[in-house]
């Protein structure tokens, strides 16, 4: 498991569909070190702090493994790396592998998977489609965020090592599942799920719940 590609970029105006929005999806390759802080990574940062950054979505890692998948959904030779907005193009890392509460070390820096990324319109708006938005959430590609537990420094190449997998087996495509599958939750899923500390209380809350509507 390793970095393929550190990528950062700031917010920018773009128009789109008449309107003006500012966005900081536009992420781009960088060489050398980049610092791991606890909000983001420099040089990188995120328009709309409403529902974007933070501390439990400071970095966004997306796998390089799904880009073949990409380019041909969107029929597209050149799709570089950082395209779908991730600050970490990771080699080794699927989503239905990887669970939150899990604890990585990246270079320097050692960080803890949070929760999977939820696409908004500002993907439609990167890839000027309205459709991509589903297709995203529903392909079990999502990538997933981190919260910085020790600043450090990261580079192209560097190791991703787990240091620690969390006890209750939750993965990133199981929150997504659950989020998609309002009607028929797995009850002993949703049990795991609010147990995750590292998953953010407004998930947990909503499972809470859930688990309580089903009783």
């Amino acid at each position: 498991m390793k970095i393929i590609s550190v990528n950062v970029g700031l917010p920018r105006p773009v128009l789109w569909k008449g309107r003006r929005i500012m966005t900081g999806i536009f992420k781009d390759p960088v060489e050398g070190r980049v610092k791991v802080r606890k909000l983001n990574l420099d040089g990188d940062g995120q328009a709309d702090l409403s529902v974007h950054g933070g501390s439990h979505k400071a970095v966004y890692v997306y796998p390089s493994e799904h880009y073949p998948f990409w380019r041909n959904e969107l029929e597209l030779e050149d799709l570089p790396w950082g395209s779908f907005g991730e600050n970490l193009t990771a080699e080794g890392l699927w989503e239905d592998e990887v669970h939150v509460g899990d604890r990585f070390r990246i270079g320097t820096a050692e960080v803890v998977v949070t929760q999977p990324r939820m696409p908004c319109f500002k993907l439609a708006l990167r890839f000027d489609r309205d459709d991509i938005v589903e297709t995203f959430l529903e392909s079990g590609r999502p990538g997933f965020y981190v919260a910085v537990e020790k600043e450090g420094e990261v580079g192209a190449g560097d190791a991703m090592e787990r240091i620690h997998e969390d006890e209750n087996g939750v993965s990133v495509v199981d929150v997504v599942r659950l989020y998609l599958d309002k009607d028929g939750s797995d009850p002993d899923l949703l049990r795991r799920a609010v147990k995750v500390e590292a998953l953010p209380e407004s998930w947990r809350g909503s499972f809470r719940k859930r688990i309580a509507s089903l009783r």
